[in-house]
């Protein structure tokens, strides 16, 4: 999976594309939990995200947890009709922001 990031008015923003499995979920933490640090806003976009495991929900509550603590949000932007219905089945459509 790659992740690049953007920064604009003030929204950070990573942008996946690939895969967000047991083996690339660790990346995305690495990157995404820090960007809370300041408070803000941080984006997703899952316009180019092809699969989405447990193990990349995992770092989705992590990040809501950590938004959460840290006084910023988090909102999630091009997803998917095949990782919407992942999101409705295990009832992430209710906590997370769609943009």
């Amino acid at each position: 999976m790659n992740i690049n990031k953007t920064l604009e008015n003030g929204k950070l923003t990573f942008i996946l594309d690939g895969r967000l499995d047991s083996t690339t979920a660790p990346r995305l933490q690495d990157v995404l939990i820090p960007a809370f640090n300041e408070g803000g806003e941080v984006g997703l976009d899952f316009a180019q995200l092809a699969y989405l495991s447990s193990a990349g929900l995992r770092v989705l509550l992590m990040a809501l947890k950590t938004a959460k603590t840290k006084g910023a949000s988090m909102s999630i932007s091009g997803v998917s009709q095949e990782i919407m219905e992942v999101f409705e089945m295990t009832g992430f459509s209710e906590m997370l922001t769609f943009t």
